[in-house]
């Protein structure tokens, strides 16, 4: 009697081996990309958009929400704000006419046009960031200059006399509240080690080894 026998099944190799992705249940949908719509961006206190990048694809500052009037009669006659904030700034503190020579006077008037120049951006914006963002990154510079911060503060001051005739009830109002608040930050920077304002005599001997 002759047994018959089966051959074992060789394993799947391929196609055949690959197992069959499960089937997708029907009415399931994919969920959509999220599109943001125009207008819906974090906006600030203001109601500007938070963030300006142009990789973003927002649209740029407008430079004319603010008084441009007003940014535009600074910046013709920068040059004599600047005069008149240093004269104010020498009559407060008469120890900057002896603490700088000719070259260092000229540069603080210098200083002073390009504070002119970020306050007229401020009007013209609508916005304080651009002297309150000046003054935070200005520090480093004007300690290898040997300048206290607290002269820069004492020309936003004088800048902020000077312009009070030139300017109307809002618009110096904007004006002041821009230098205000870049002076103050001014003042705060210029307490950091470093700065060469004028030390306390009993702290610098305590610590003359530090």
């Amino acid at each position: 009697m002759t047994e018959s026998r089966t051959d074992d099944p060789k394993p799947a190799t391929g196609a055949a081996a690959t197992p069959a992705a499960p089937a997708k249940p029907a009415g399931v949908a994919r969920p959509k990309a999220s599109v943001a719509k125009p207008g819906s961006e974090k906006r600030n206190g203001a109601g500007r958009p938070a963030s300006r990048h142009p990789n973003l694809g927002l649209a740029p500052i407008d430079m004319t929400a603010g008084n441009a009037a007003a940014a535009a009669k600074l910046r013709a006659n920068a040059t004599g704000i600047s005069a008149g904030a240093l004269e104010a700034a020498v009559r407060d503190d008469p120890t900057i006419r002896t603490r700088y020579d000719q070259v260092g006077l000229r540069r603080l008037l210098r200083d002073g046009e390009l504070l002119v120049e970020r306050l007229a951006l401020c009007l013209a914006g609508g916005e304080d960031r651009w002297l309150t963002e000046y003054a935070e990154w200005i520090g480093p510079i004007y300690r290898r200059r040997g300048v206290p911060l607290a002269d820069l503060s004492a020309l936003c001051a004088g800048i902020r006399e000077t312009v009070d005739a030139q300017l109307s009830a809002d618009e110096f109002a904007a004006a002041a509240r821009s230098l205000d608040a870049a002076g103050a930050i001014l003042k705060l920077n210029g307490r950091v080690g470093g700065d060469r304002h004028k030390r306390n005599a009993l702290s610098k001997w305590m610590y003359r080894g530090v």
